[in-house]
């Protein structure tokens, strides 16, 4: 078995957050998560819809795109921090134009591959567990 396919196991009863508002990358997203047996939340497409899913909480980590129609996310992100919830920005904005507060945040650029983010995850989710 190869080392992507152990790290996805990983994922298998997951629950992730999907913050995107463009329909066919949060579809893609989606889809790839279910594939490595993610149970899948959202997609959230704009703030107040995100900031709900947070006041629910119940989920193990998120993905999080930084401009939701417009308005920036950076309160999603400072509440997801706050409450020790992982995350993975995935945006077209470049990491010096994101707020000091998230450059430790794992950064992946648009266009990206679902794949690419998926795989991302596994790290965030032994991270959390470390924490717990």
């Amino acid at each position: 078995m190869d080392q992507a396919a152990i790290d996805l196991s990983a994922l298998s009863g997951a629950r992730i957050l999907i913050v995107e508002d463009e329909f066919y990358l949060a579809d893609d997203l989606a889809c790839a998560l279910k594939e490595a047996g993610a149970e899948v939340l959202g997609p959230a497409a704009t703030l107040s819809e995100a900031q709900a899913y947070v006041d629910r909480n119940g989920f193990d980590c998120a993905i999080l795109d930084m401009n939701l129609r417009g308005d920036l996310a950076f309160p999603v992100a400072d509440r997801l921090a706050a409450g020790g919830i992982p995350f993975l920005i995935v945006t077209g904005y470049s990491s010096a134009s994101l707020p000091e507060r998230f450059a430790e945040v794992r950064r992946i650029e648009k266009p990206s591959d679902a794949r690419k983010v998926v795989e991302a995850l596994p790290r965030l989710l032994a991270e959390r567990l470390k924490h717990l």
